[in-house]
């Protein structure tokens, strides 16, 4: 049994992908045998208001599924506005270890979550004063990213956080990359290739799979148009008014139904366009609890994953890209690089649109419309894909077997030929077999 400490900031009752990432991490580490600590704040995440059970403490404990959840206060802000953001993050990067170092005992190795990039002040003066390793898990280059998206331009604090990184990436144990993209970011810092390992996001396919359309509608409320669904944040790298000019440009047709499901900073500026713009074809629902998401997805007619057009994001692969496919539901793709050849080159679950372009993704939308065969095996296409290379228990047993190296312990024979990441990029996987048409 290892003990294993998480550092995160977003962990449930938040619906968000790293809060989902962390905990079912957890969660299966739990059931592998190990004693599983997850230290981090008081939910509020996106909206910055804590709920109200959660209120009034300093520290508190509560148990999760097997999961020891130790929570501490630390400023709280509204997923908006750049200094009050940064201030939250780096809140809890200096309090974690002064409210909760004592609390979570004494772990084996501890695992790192960044983004935010402040979560690594504590997880290195925790690994200093519990003295053990810390794995640093990846999912943003930041400050890349804050910069490449113009929210972070003081040369100061540009500095500052390259140097944070940097020297984090020197100091950690194994750093854990979400992608190809940013492993490879983070090799170019001149951190040797062998201290980077890649762990990609995953379904759990159990509670991930396809439902009846009809029965899901029936639960949901929704009636029986062609539904578009977005399901997932509202934050700025999505550029979701892209989707909502595709349902400006498709009002007359009524057979044809947006639904945004979801909470971010952009949502209500998406809200009050709608109703500015007098959109009858476009309904907004609030955030859904993960365990409903299933649900929701297999309501859909299709599924729309959208990111900003900048070179940043050919390196992401979206949490919710996985979950479409494992619910069998075709994905219309605005993400060019690793996620496009993914989903549409190898799983062939995905049409390709070019990002923010309206045009092109009101095209793919009645193209699906129009050819609800072809929907049906991207669908199908994308199960088979997700069940060979991205199941979240294969995801969590590769984990595991990498925790296990940096610890030097022997590994079992079941984990000792733990699958290799590389290998999922050259892999055939077990699809239908069709002639494909493009739009």
């Amino acid at each position: 049994m290892t003990r294993i400490l998480f550092l995160a900031p977003y962990y449930p009752p938040e619906k968000g992908a790293a809060a989902v990432r962390v905990s079912e991490t957890a969660i299966r580490l739990v059931k592998l045998g190990h004693q599983v600590t997850v230290l981090t704040t008081l939910p509020n995440y996106p909206t910055g208001i804590v709920p109200e059970e959660y209120r009034g403490h300093l520290l508190q404990e509560e148990e999760l599924e097997g999961v020891r959840v130790v929570r501490f206060w630390s400023y709280a802000s509204p997923n908006k506005g750049f200094l009050r953001r940064v201030l939250a993050h780096l809140s809890f990067g200096c309090l974690a270890p002064l409210l909760g170092g004592r609390a979570v005992g004494h772990p084996d190795v501890i695992i790192v979550e960044s983004h935010p990039l402040f979560n690594a002040i504590a997880g290195r003066v925790l690994a200093r004063s519990k003295r053990c390793p810390f794995i640093f898990m990846v999912s943003d280059l930041w400050p890349a990213s804050a910069i490449e998206l113009g929210v972070l331009r003081n040369r100061v604090l540009i500095w500052l956080a390259e140097w944070l990184e940097r020297s984090t990436y020197k100091r950690a144990g194994l750093i854990w990359a979400l992608s190809k993209g940013i492993r490879d970011g983070i090799i170019q810092c001149g951190i040797p290739q062998e201290r980077v390992f890649l762990l990609t996001n995953g379904a759990d396919l159990s509670k991930f799979c396809p439902l009846p359309q009809m029965q899901a509608r029936a639960e949901l409320g929704w009636d029986e148009r062609f539904t578009v669904l977005y399901a997932g944040t509202f934050g700025l790298s999505h550029r979701l008014t892209t989707v909502l000019e595709a349902a400006r440009q498709m009002q007359d047709r009524a057979d044809i139904h947006f639904i945004f499901v979801g909470d971010g900073s952009e949502r209500e500026e998406l809200m009050a366009k709608a109703q500015r713009w007098e959109l009858k074809n476009v309904t907004f629902e609030e955030a859904q609890p993960h365990d409903r998401m299933p649900l929701v997805l297999a309501g859909a007619d299709v599924c729309v994953v959208p990111m900003r057009n900048l070179p940043l994001f050919e390196g992401r692969l979206p949490l919710k890209m996985f979950e479409v496919m494992a619910c069998a539901r075709p994905i219309l793709l605005g993400v060019e690089g690793e996620a496009r050849r993914l989903a549409e080159q190898e799983a062939h679950a995905a049409i390709y649109v070019e990002p923010e372009n309206v045009e092109a993704l009101v095209a793919g939308i009645l193209y699906l419309q129009e050819h609800p065969e072809e929907a049906k095996l991207l669908g199908l296409r994308g199960r088979a894909y997700v069940e060979a290379h991205y199941d979240r228990d294969q995801l969590t047993a590769e984990l595991d077997a990498h925790i296990a190296r940096l610890l030097g312990k022997k590994l079992p024979d079941s984990l000792s030929a733990a699958y290799n990441p590389e290998a999922l990029l050259t892999t055939p996987t077990p699809n239908v077999v069709v002639e494909k048409n493009r739009p």
